[in-house]
C-alpha cells in the first residue's frame, strides 16, 4: 500500500503538471487570438471547464487534451522522464549494501542513496570517499544483470553527475572519481559476465576478483580508475573486506 508521503508526492506532481499544461494551453490560445468560448465549442467541451483547465484547477483526460490540441494546431505528447530512479528497490540491494558497509575500511566515508540532478538525474546506491587519497567511488548494486549496455551507460552518467549532489562540497577538493559495479554472484550473473566479458573489461578495467586490492592500491590516487567488483565464491552475498588505498590488510 502506498504511504502518505507517496500520496502527497502524487498530488504535488499532478497539480504541478496541471498548471504547466493549463498555462501552455492559455498561451497557445492567446497567440492564436481565440476566445475560450470559441476553442471550447470547437473542441466539444464546456467553456467553463476550459477555464478551469487553463487555471490549473482541473485534471483533463488525454482525450480532452487531444481535442484542445487539435483545435489549436498543437501536438500532444505524454512522456515519463527519468528522475531519481524507481521508488521500488531491488529486494536484495539492502543486504548487499549492508555487507559492503560492514566490510569497508574506516577511511572510506560512506554515503547511501545519493541523488544527482545534472546532467543526469538518478540515485547512486553507495558513494565511498577517501579524503586522504581524494578518491570517490560510485557503486551500483545489482542482484541481476539485465540490459547490460544500458546499465553501464546509466551508471557512468550518474557518476559524472556527482558534482550536482548536494553533499559534494562536503568531500573537499575534487579528486579522482571511479565506478564500481557490485553484482550478486549467481549462475545467471556469471553467464552474463562471461558472454559480455569484453564490454565489462572496457567499462570496469580493474580485475573483478580483487575487490580488496582495488580499494587499497595507492596507484589509484590521482587518476580515473573504474573498478569491477563482485562478491566471490559460493555464497550469494559474500564479499571481501574493502580496505583503504595504501593500507595493507589487517590480520
Amino acid at each position: 500500500m502506498p504511504n502518505q508521503q507517496f500520496e502527497t508526492a502524487v498530488r504535488r506532481l499532478v497539480d504541478r503538471t496541471s498548471h504547466q499544461v493549463g498555462e501552455e494551453i492559455a498561451r497557445l490560445r492567446s497567440d492564436a487570438g481565440l476566445s475560450r468560448l470559441r476553442v471550447a465549442r470547437a473542441a466539444g467541451i464546456d467553456d467553463t471547464f476550459l477555464g478551469r483547465i487553463e487555471d490549473g484547477d482541473a485534471h483533463p483526460s488525454t482525450e480532452t487534451l487531444a481535442r484542445i490540441g487539435l483545435v489549436l494546431g498543437a501536438d500532444l505528447a505524454v512522456r515519463l522522464y527519468p528522475n531519481t530512479g524507481p521508488a521500488i528497490r531491488d529486494r536484495l540491494s539492502a543486504p548487499m549494501l549492508e555487507l559492503l558497509l560492514g566490510a569497508r575500511h574506516p577511511r572510506w566515508q560512506a554515503f547511501t542513496e545519493v541523488s544527482v540532478h545534472r546532467p543526469a538525474r538518478g540515485r547512486i546506491d553507495l558513494v565511498l570517499h577517501d579524503q586522504r587519497e581524494r578518491i570517490t567511488v560510485a557503486h551500483e548494486l545489482q542482484s541481476e544483470l539485465r540490459r547490460l549496455e544500458q546499465l553501464i551507460g546509466w551508471q557512468a552518467a550518474k557518476a559524472e553527475s556527482l558534482p550536482s549532489w548536494t553533499g559534494w562540497t562536503q568531500l573537499g577538493e575534487a579528486g579522482a572519481t571511479s565506478r564500481a559495479l557490485i553484482v550478486r554472484h549467481t549462475r545467471a550473473t556469471r553467464g552474463v559476465a562471461a558472454a559480455f566479458a569484453r564490454q565489462l573489461r572496457v567499462a570496469y578495467p580493474a580485475h573483478r576478483r580483487c575487490p580488496r586490492g582495488a580499494h587499497r592500491d595507492r596507484r589509484l590516487a590521482g587518476r580515473r580508475v573504474d573498478l569491477g567488483v563482485r562478491p566471490r565464491r559460493s555464497r550469494p552475498l559474500r564479499a571481501g573486506p574493502l580496505t583503504a588505498p595504501g593500507q595493507a590488510d589487517r590480520p
